[in-house]
């Protein structure tokens, strides 16, 4: 046996002991369409972890099939956890679930959803409620301000 058919033996069993995606410790608050997000991923992740099964063998991608369980695991744990939370019958205070319209020092005006971890997207307007700036709103009403990072920000509407 050749030295590069042992080291390519090696590098691809160290490829399929892929580490789990780690699982936060907060609580695992969701909202509707983040339970339904996460029961989508669960779905996918099934599908591959079948897929990788069918296709087992001794020539087959231990990789995917690595892949296909942490995915699974993920997502199973995940969906265990999962607490649907509805933002309570308080319009005018931030809350989970709700979108908060706000503006910065520097006149900047931004909105955000604040959801479960699993399914905040900044980069869409939805940030995760243990983020800095969750935090810093959670509890206020209209027209009090929080410091987030060292920068006050207030609160013009929660929707």
């Amino acid at each position: 046996m050749s030295v590069a058919f042992t080291r390519e033996e090696d590098y691809e069993s160290q490829a399929a002991d892929l580490p789990d995606r780690p699982v936060s410790a907060h609580p695992n608050l969701v909202t509707a369409s983040g339970l339904a997000a996460i029961e989508a991923e669960l779905a996918q992740a099934r599908t591959a972890y079948g897929a990788a099964q069918q296709q087992g063998g001794v020539s087959a991608d231990r990789t995917a099939m690595a892949r296909a369980t942490r995915d699974l695991r993920y997502w199973s744990a995940r969906r265990a956890t999962a607490q649907l939370t509805e933002p309570a019958t308080e319009v005018d205070k931030v809350q989970f679930g709700r979108t908060v319209d706000l503006e910065r020092e520097d006149g900047r005006r931004q909105t955000f959803r604040i959801v479960g971890e699993d399914e905040a997207q900044p980069g869409q307007g939805s940030v995760s409620y243990v983020s800095p700036i969750a935090r810093a709103l959670l509890g206020k009403t209209v027209g009090e301000v929080a410091l987030v990072n060292g920068a006050e920000v207030e609160v013009l509407a929660v929707r």
